[in-house]
């Protein structure tokens, strides 16, 4: 391990409360005068607050370190090692934060793999919606289908004719648009419109706004605004049952 790597692992147990006196003190010591220490800290303090967040508390096998605790253990209490007890001494704080940093691994991992798991896939926007106009219970006068990703219509008509000297013309009200309803275009004689009447406006506006056709004048309103009995829409997803 690096030097950087070190004092890395020795923050962490810093901030985890495992370190002993003298090193906490040390620790303590060097927050305040070196500012790459003190940032190291507040980094293991967000990493490891979010950990206790997500994940439950595990506890580690009783024995996973015990034999080497004690191997530790009898190399220091015997006499033709003592020279070598700051060796073993090293030896146990490298153990100790070894046994830390990969427990701090193994948990990020775990909730990593948690979040990858049980993140529910997302369930796509439906994208074409088709809109009924009908006078209360009367079989349905046209149908209204758009598109919102292209941002197209399509309108038909189901039992509504032609009138002679009279047009057919298709309005949109929305809260965003104001309080009088908008013209989006006169049908001609055939009862079409262009695809892209509706291409000026925002996909969520349009699923909840309120659809019109209403009966005008040859070539449409005169006034800008509807001037004859109406018929009214709204957006239905196709996926589902269209009221």
């Amino acid at each position: 391990m690096t030097e950087r790597d070190d004092l890395d692992m020795l923050v962490a147990e810093f901030v985890l409360g495992t370190l002993p006196a003298s090193e906490r003190q040390y620790v303590e010591t060097r927050r305040r005068e070196d500012p790459e220490v003190e940032a190291l800290i507040l980094q293991w303090q967000e990493r490891l607050g979010r950990l206790a967040d997500e994940t439950e508390p595990v506890e580690p096998s009783p024995d996973m370190f015990s034999r080497i605790e004690n191997a530790l253990d009898r190399l220091e209490s015997t006499p033709r090692e003592a020279a070598s007890a700051p060796t073993v001494v090293a030896l146990r704080s490298q153990l100790n934060r070894w046994r830390w940093s990969t427990a701090i691994a193994s948990a990020a991992a775990l909730v990593l793999v948690a979040i990858l798991a049980f993140q529910p896939a997302p369930t796509p926007e439906p994208q074409s919606f088709v809109a009924v106009f009908q006078h209360n219970d009367e079989q349905p006068a046209f149908l209204l289908t758009v598109d919102l990703k292209q941002r197209q219509l399509n309108i038909r008509p189901v039992t509504a004719e032609p009138r002679p000297g009279k047009s057919y013309q298709l309005w949109i009200k929305a809260d965003e648009l104001g309080p009088q309803p908008q013209s989006v275009g006169v049908l001609s004689n055939d009862f079409k419109l262009d695809e892209g009447a509706l291409s000026n406006y925002d996909p969520a506006l349009l699923k909840e706004a309120t659809f019109g056709i209403s009966v005008e004048p040859e070539g449409g309103s005169p006034t800008g605004q509807p001037t004859g009995p109406a018929i009214h829409g709204y957006l239905y997803p196709t996926t589902e049952r269209t009221p």
